[in-house]
């Protein structure tokens, strides 16, 4: 990085909230930047934003917004480990009739992913006895 560029660096929830709190009190714009040692830029744009949403946190990010929500998420993850043999499809069916949105099967098996579960399907095998081995043993032995 060149001598000449700055380092950008993000003011976190506390500080905006600080900001604000002296803004709110009267001070200028001017002297809070010159106070938090940042450019008067950044104090006018989080005021603005203050004034027109009432709020300093960040705005989303663009896209799909989530199907769930964060406390969703915790209660499929519980859901699974509550009951170990509960299919993505079953959990995704209850959880709908619980909060009443519809959520896919395949949202709940990112959410259990997320949580640190994941599906496995048990060896399936025919259980053999000593008959069986002597007779499968006999057969190798004879082709």
């Amino acid at each position: 990085m060149a001598n000449n560029q700055s380092v950008r660096r993000h003011l976190d929830a506390f500080t905006r909230s600080r900001i604000i709190g002296k803004l709110e009190e009267g001070r200028s714009v001017t002297s809070v930047a010159a106070e938090f040692g940042i450019a008067h830029s950044i104090v006018s744009r989080l005021w603005r934003q203050f004034q027109t949403t009432g709020t300093t946190i960040w705005g989303f990010s663009s896209g799909r917004p989530r199907g769930t929500t964060p406390a969703d998420d915790r209660y499929i993850v519980l859901q699974a480990r509550r009951n170990r043999r509960q299919t993505a499809g079953e959990i995704a069916r209850y959880t709908t009739q619980v909060t009443g949105r519809p959520i896919s099967r395949f949202t709940v098996a990112r959410r259990l992913h997320g949580g640190g579960l994941f599906a496995r399907r048990p060896v399936r095998c025919v259980p053999l006895t000593p008959a069986h081995r002597r007779r499968r043993s006999l057969w190798c032995r004879e082709n």
